[in-house]
């Protein structure tokens, strides 16, 4: 069983970068997350790639908790991308034949294709939410990606809108949610991106699609929003399309980046009933940052949000970062944490 939760928390968001060895990086670093299956990018075998990704699971585990975090995730290892791994599963879906659509960055990508009812046919993620459970005695959290963007991420050939489809896509995140609880989960994030990227859409049927999503789940559930990979999106715009919107959100938590945008954090003040997952990590380097700097991004936070909603992550997913860069900033945070702490 877990140990209560100390004042701000540490946690990350989602991925944590795969070793060398288990996954091509130079291929990985030159594309988007892929909305399809990419399998070329792993280097082991498919005999072996089980084993392998285990073993890759448990380092990143570990790595978590040396480093000092509080909730631990099992890294999303075993994805190519933070979506493609649960899209892809489902029934509805012409894998075969992919369609096209825009990325956020408004490059065509191959995305899935719908060419009938959106179904989870079986439990996606829980026998890998099962392994981490069994890897570590601390808080654990597992990641889906949100049914809002999902739709984005489709080439719908179906539904007769884009909110029937994100509204399906809606029934099978909350079944697999479901699931996830009952596994073991403590907190299980929904990967919501595109709600920034696309606010006009976000706002006809996001907040729905996403309360659908929710619906009656049972545990604590955080959301996450952001500007993109930091790699791959430089650009950062000063403050959320789609932020106080979540108000309206059956969720726990908002995850929010601020260590590289330099958020304007009083927009937090519109969230006074969510916990704030805050990006404190600035993830465009692999410079780590200073436990002062750290403690600094969090007190502007503070001006705006109780210590006691506040839990402290990385802005985004760390995938594209080097390994000793991830884990020094973990690090770093954590012992911002525990210096916070102590002068609280």
């Amino acid at each position: 069983m877990a140990s209560p939760l100390p004042l701000f928390p540490c946690t990350i968001v989602g991925s944590y970068p795969q070793p060398d060895w288990l996954i091509d990086r130079q291929k990985l670093s030159g594309r988007f997350p892929p909305r399809t299956r990419a399998k070329e990018l792993w280097r082991v075998d498919e005999e072996f790639l089980r084993q392998a990704q285990d073993d890759a699971t448990r380092i990143a585990i570990q790595d978590q908790e040396r480093a000092g975090l509080d909730i631990v995730s099992d890294g999303e290892i075993r994805r190519e991308s933070y979506s493609n791994h649960f899209a892809t599963a489902l029934d509805g879906i012409d894998l075969d034949n992919p369609g096209q659509a825009l990325d956020r960055s408004g490059e065509p990508v191959f995305v899935p294709r719908i060419v009938g009812p959106i179904r989870r046919r079986h439990p996606v993620g829980v026998d890998n939410l099962r392994f981490l459970r069994a890897n570590t005695d601390r808080a654990v959290k597992f990641t889906v990606p949100g049914p809002f963007t999902m739709a984005q991420q489709a080439q719908n050939e179906h539904y007769a809108t884009d909110r029937e489809a994100a509204l399906a896509y809606a029934d099978a995140v909350n079944a697999e949610i479901r699931d996830l609880f009952a596994a073991g989960a403590d907190v299980v994030q929904i990967d919501e991106p595109y709600m920034q990227a696309r606010p006009d859409q976000a706002r006809e049927y996001g907040i729905e699609a996403l309360n659908r999503a929710l619906d009656s789940v049972g545990g604590r559930t955080c959301v996450h929003i952001c500007f993109g990979y930091a790699a791959l999106i430089h650009e950062r715009p000063e403050g959320y399309s789609f932020l106080p919107e979540f108000s309206g959100a059956c969720c726990s938590q908002v995850s929010i980046e601020t260590g590289q945008s330099k958020l304007d954090c009083s927009v937090l003040a519109s969230l006074p009933d969510k916990e704030i997952l805050l990006g404190v990590l600035d993830l465009s380097s692999n410079e780590v940052e200073s436990v002062e700097t750290i403690k600094e991004r969090v007190r502007r936070a503070l001006e705006y949000v109780d210590a006691e909603r506040i839990l402290l992550a990385p802005d985004c997913g760390m995938k594209y970062l080097s390994r000793e860069a991830a884990f020094g900033k973990l690090a770093a945070m954590s012992k911002a944490a525990a210096e916070l702490r102590a002068e609280a």
